[in-house]
C-alpha cells in the first residue's frame, strides 16, 4: 500500500493545474532530504516532471518559482551540468537563442521586473547558477561572450549583486565566486569592456563611511561617489562570499595591482571594522595580509597564500552550504 508520501507523488500527473501546484510546492523539500520517491515505479513521477517542464514554454507559467527551485534543487546531482548542452526553441517574447542556459539566464534577467512572468520573479535560478558553476565547463560559459547578444552571461547577473532579494544577491555572489576559479579568465573580468566586476563586489562592502583624501585617490567612481545613506550588505554570508571573490583575484600579479590601484584595502579595512562576524574577519584578514605584501619582495619566495586545488575544494564545500535551498 503506498504512503502518503507517495499518493502525493502521484498527483505531480494530474491534469488540474491547481492539483499539480499543490503538489509541487508540497514536494519541493523532499527533492533533497528523501530524493528516493521520485524513483518509484522506474522513474515515473521524474518522468511526469519532464512532461510538466516540456509541457509548454508558457511564459505566464504559474508553477515558475517552484520550478526554478526544483532546478535549484537538482544542480547538486554533478549530472545536471549537461544543462550546458541542452538546446530547444525559446519563447518569441524572451528574446534568446535556442540554448537552454542562455535562456535561463535571460529569464532570470527579466523575473528581476516581472518582464517575462508576472507570476515568478524566478529568484532561484540564482542558486542553480552558483551550483553549476562549480564545474570548469560551465564557468566557461559564464565568461564566454555569447554569439547571440554579444553579452558575457556573467555581466548580466553581476548587477544583482545589490538587489532586493536576499536569494538574487546570495546566489549571484556564489555564482560570481566559483566562477573566479577559472584564473585564466580574470582579465575578462577586469576589462571594462567585459565583465568589468569590480565595481558590482565592492559597493556591497561600502557603508557611508568616510574617507581621507588619500584613500579616496584612486577608488572607482562607483565607490567613491555614493550617498550619505549608502548601507553595506546586510547578510554576513554574502560579504564573506564577496571577499573571498577577491581573494580569489589574488592569484595573478595583475589582480593584485588592480585591487592595490583602485584602493580595495580601505574598503576591507573597514568591512572588516565593522561586520562583527568571525568567517568574514578571517577573509578580510586573509585578503589584507595578500593585498599588503611587496610583491617585489614576495616573489623572491614562495607564495604561501597561493589558491591550490585543496582550498578550491573546501571553498566549493563552502559554497554549498551557502546556496542550499
Amino acid at each position: 500500500m503506498p504512503t502518503e508520501l507517495e499518493e502525493l507523488v502521484g498527483f505531480i500527473a494530474s491534469p488540474s493545474p491547481q492539483i499539480r501546484a499543490v503538489a509541487i510546492e508540497n514536494l519541493v523539500p523532499y527533492s533533497t532530504t528523501d530524493p528516493s520517491i521520485f524513483k518509484a515505479n522506474k522513474l515515473t513521477p521524474v518522468k511526469n516532471l519532464k512532461v510538466l517542464v516540456q509541457d509548454r514554454p508558457n511564459p505566464s507559467e504559474f508553477n515558475a518559482n517552484f520550478f526554478a527551485m526544483l532546478l535549484a534543487n537538482l544542480a547538486k546531482w554533478d549530472g545536471l551540468k549537461n544543462i550546458l548542452n541542452r538546446k530547444q526553441k525559446a519563447p518569441e517574447s524572451l528574446g534568446s537563442d535556442d540554448q537552454v542556459l542562455n535562456q535561463l539566464v535571460d529569464i532570470f534577467v527579466k523575473g528581476a521586473d516581472g518582464s517575462f512572468n508576472k507570476n515568478a520573479d524566478y529568484d532561484y535560478l540564482a542558486y542553480l547558477f552558483a551550483d553549476l558553476a562549480k564545474h570548469p565547463e560551465v564557468r566557461q560559459y559564464f565568461v564566454k561572450r555569447q554569439e547571440y547578444d554579444g553579452v558575457v552571461p556573467l555581466a548580466k547577473l553581476k548587477v544583482f549583486t545589490e538587489h532586493k532579494s536576499d536569494i538574487r544577491r546570495k546566489g549571484v555572489a556564489s555564482t560570481i565566486k566559483n566562477a573566479a576559479f577559472d584564473v585564466p579568465s580574470h582579465p575578462s573580468f577586469f576589462s571594462k569592456d567585459e565583465i568589468n566586476i569590480f565595481p558590482h563586489i565592492l559597493l556591497p562592502l561600502t557603508g557611508s563611511e568616510e574617507y581621507d583624501e588619500e584613500d579616496k585617490t584612486g577608488m572607482l567612481p562607483e565607490v567613491r561617489l555614493l550617498p550619505p545613506d549608502k548601507e553595506r550588505e546586510s547578510d554576513p554570508s554574502i560579504v564573506q562570499t564577496h571577499v573571498e571573490t577577491l581573494m580569489l583575484f589574488t592569484t595573478t600579479r595583475e589582480g593584485r595591482d588592480l585591487m592595490r590601484n583602485i584602493k580595495v584595502y580601505p574598503l576591507v579595512r573597514e568591512t572588516h571594522l565593522r561586520v562583527k562576524e568571525l568567517d568574514v574577519t578571517i577573509a578580510c584578514e586573509r585578503l589584507v595580509q595578500v593585498l599588503m605584501l611587496d610583491d617585489e619582495v614576495e616573489e623572491e619566495r614562495p607564495r604561501v597564500e597561493e589558491l591550490d586545488d585543496d582550498v578550491e575544494d573546501e571553498d566549493e564545500d563552502e559554497d554549498e552550504k551557502v546556496v542550499e535551498v
